[in-house]
């Protein structure tokens, strides 16, 4: 029994993904408007060579643009030393030094090659952090963290590969994301708790909380007059909306959902998984004792989980917090400002996605786990 059913969640597993990779296929099949011309400009890897003009002070900062000899790796040019520089800025360039790899701007024009250092290569660090991640996660969660991972990889899969095409073709944002909200909270529910009343749960109130975060930002937008247009990239937003027609506006909410899906759907899981262990050890309890219990789960997690929200929004935001501090500006600026305002409205309408997930989650359970049972008197 147990073979037929572990064969059977492959095959679906397998369907899941042939899916997904047609879907991803046929969307991404879309022509993009080409908005910078980059007709001969490439970004290639290189390694320096030597330092033909440092720009390092002797207090230490560096000031201007190195001149270095860098040996292409890839490209056109690869095997060739090029000279070219690298410039002093916070975000471009790179403090190079003898065998530094780095990300090389070039460009060609017949017999004229245009260099720059754009950065360091940092390619291998980022995938092998990612890669770690994975493995830790399959090393100390077993067979559970495996089921993790896969479902952490379909989630971030879905975002590149099938959210990011239906916004670029103009659909809405805020749609688009209940629709991949929904999907890869099944997915990834499916993948740990296979096809159960548990994960039927589990992904009911993960979407009821989900809808109840956009709900919550919605009025909370209509309210204060904050929308998706006082983004502080808006500027580059509109020049997508005026040549391409996406719908800008609704990013900002469309990103609320997807960053409060990840904790609502933890709530959502612990409750259920919680509340079906109760019925498999006491499989006459009553409904109404059922939902008391899972709301006392509920209330234990819903703390924890809207601090995470909470602190996730306020520490992308210390940079600019610790700007007005610095600025001793007034608290009818700062708490008036967009980027609070957005913070704000971030932070508290996730949690009020998880806050009313729990009484969302523990009325579905509890409806579906005693379904079958004789009615009670």
């Amino acid at each position: 029994m147990q073979l037929k059913s572990n064969i059977t969640r492959y095959i679906i597993t397998a369907v899941i993904l042939v899916l997904f990779i047609v879907f991803a296929v046929r969307l991404n099949s879309v022509t993009k408007i080409q908005l910078v011309n980059r007709t001969g400009q490439t970004f290639e890897t290189g390694v320096v060579v030597d330092i033909l003009q440092d720009n390092i002070q002797e207090d230490g900062a560096r000031i201007g643009q190195q001149v270095v000899d860098i040996q292409m790796t890839s490209g056109e040019k690869a095997g060739q030393i090029l000279t070219t520089t690298s410039s002093a800025g916070y975000l471009f360039g790179a403090a190079c030094t003898v065998g530094m790899k780095v990300i090389v701007i070039q460009s060609v024009s017949g017999d004229t090659v245009v260099t720059s250092v754009y950065s360091a290569d940092r390619t291998a660090v980022v995938i092998g952090f990612a890669v770690l991640y994975i493995l830790l996660l399959c090393l100390v969660g077993g067979k559970q963290g495996v089921k993790g991972a896969l479902g952490l990889i379909f989630t971030f899969a879905s975002i590149i590969f099938i959210y990011l095409p239906i916004v670029y073709m103009g659909y809405s944002p805020f749609w688009t994301s209940v629709f991949i909200c929904s999907m890869t909270a099944a997915v990834t529910l499916y993948f740990i708790g296979g096809a159960t009343k548990k994960t039927l749960c589990a992904t009911a109130g993960t979407l009821a909380g989900v809808i109840f975060a956009g709900v919550a930002a919605t009025i909370f937008s209509k309210m204060s007059g904050i929308t998706g247009w006082n983004v502080s990239d808006i500027e580059s937003l509109m020049t997508l909306h005026q040549v391409g027609g996406i719908q800008v506006g609704g990013l900002l909410f469309s990103g609320l959902l997807i960053s409060a899906l990840g904790a609502v759907m933890d709530v959502a899981m612990s409750i259920s998984s919680a509340m079906q262990e109760l019925c498999d050890q006491r499989p006459d309890i009553s409904r109404l004792e059922l939902m008391k219990a899972g709301m006392r789960v509920g209330r234990d997690m819903m703390g924890t989980d809207s601090n995470t929200l909470i602190l996730a929004f306020a520490g992308t935001s210390l940079s600019m917090l610790v700007l007005d501090y610095a600025y001793d500006l007034p608290f009818l600026q700062i708490i008036n400002s967009n980027n609070i305002g957005i913070a704000v409205m971030q932070g508290l309408s996730g949690s009020f996605g998880i806050v009313l997930s729990v009484p969302a989650t523990v009325l579905l359970a509890a409806w579906i786990y005693t379904w079958e049972r004789p009615k009670e008197t």
